[in-house]
């Protein structure tokens, strides 16, 4: 079969079953499959695929109905401009994150010889960013995850940044050195237990671990802040993402704790509030 029409019947098969952006879809997981540009498949769209790129191809179309992310077949989501893999291991990196590692590079600017402990690190996406995007930087990436920082891992030396972190497991805080650091940074679980059932297919797929925020949603905000303030040099910076609909109640955790001062709130493109910081 040519490789227009097996995208075009992916195509209708994934709108059929309500995915979004199913065109697009349909096109990576062909980018995928046969290891090659969006330019190439244009140009050959005639060309035949073997019954193996066909099967494999239909198979992964189905996992996809099934709520399988793309990335997790693919195993890359971009992130600041940068290739990151991705298994089911690890939270997808998202755009809205974005504005939280932008923030802290806009804070870094005035700090020379710059120490950041990314607390719940994932995939690395954050922490690799950071490395990347800011000079003369050391930073500490955290996580109880084993998996996790493997993959984390292998993102910063696909990034070329292995040499500027220092990966540690630990649950939050517990097995950290007590050094101070000019940032923390974190995206933590922060979705409530009783919301994540009704989620989406993909969003349930990826790893519970990196989306329970306990009962209310903040429960990893209440560890962090009653910790970070030890962690921080003087006037240090706590930056956090947050959900949609949870600003005031981090900024509450934060004036509780009566360490922190200069708190303010970042909002995504959508509008939406996004990233706390506060100072110590």
């Amino acid at each position: 079969m040519q490789i227009r029409e097996i995208i075009k019947k992916g195509t209708i098969a994934l709108k059929t079953n309500s995915i979004e952006n199913p065109n697009l879809k349909a096109r990576l997981l062909m980018q995928h499959i046969i290891k090659k540009t969006r330019k190439y498949i244009i140009v050959h769209d005639e060309e035949e695929l073997t019954k193996k790129q066909e099967e494999e191809y239909r198979k992964s179309i189905e996992k996809i109905i099934n709520g399988t992310p793309l990335q997790y077949i693919t195993h890359t989501q971009e992130f600041m401009k940068m290739p990151f893999y991705v298994n089911e291991d690890v939270l997808i990196p998202r755009p809205d994150t974005e504005i939280l590692v932008e923030e802290v590079i806009n804070i870094s600017q005035n700090i020379n010889n710059i120490k950041i402990l990314d607390m719940c690190t994932g995939s690395g996406a954050i922490a690799i960013s950071l490395a990347k995007y800011i000079k003369n930087c050391e930073i500490t990436a955290v996580d109880i995850s084993e998996k996790a920082l493997k993959v984390a891992k292998l993102n910063s030396k696909n990034n070329n940044v292995e040499n500027n972190i220092t990966f540690v497991k630990s649950n939050l805080f517990e097995s950290l050195a007590k050094e101070k650091y000019d940032i923390i940074v974190s995206n933590p679980p922060y979705i409530k237990q009783e919301v994540i059932s009704k989620l989406s297919k993909e969003v349930q797929k990826e790893p519970r671990i990196a989306l329970d925020g306990g009962l209310d949603g903040l429960e990893f905000y209440r560890k962090i802040v009653n910790n970070a303030y030890k962690y921080l040099k003087n006037n240090g910076y706590l930056c956090l993402e947050i959900g949609y609909d949870q600003k005031n109640q981090v900024i509450e955790i934060l004036k509780s704790e009566k360490k922190y001062s200069e708190i303010y709130c970042k909002k995504d493109l959508a509008e939406n509030d996004r990233v706390i910081v506060a100072q110590n």
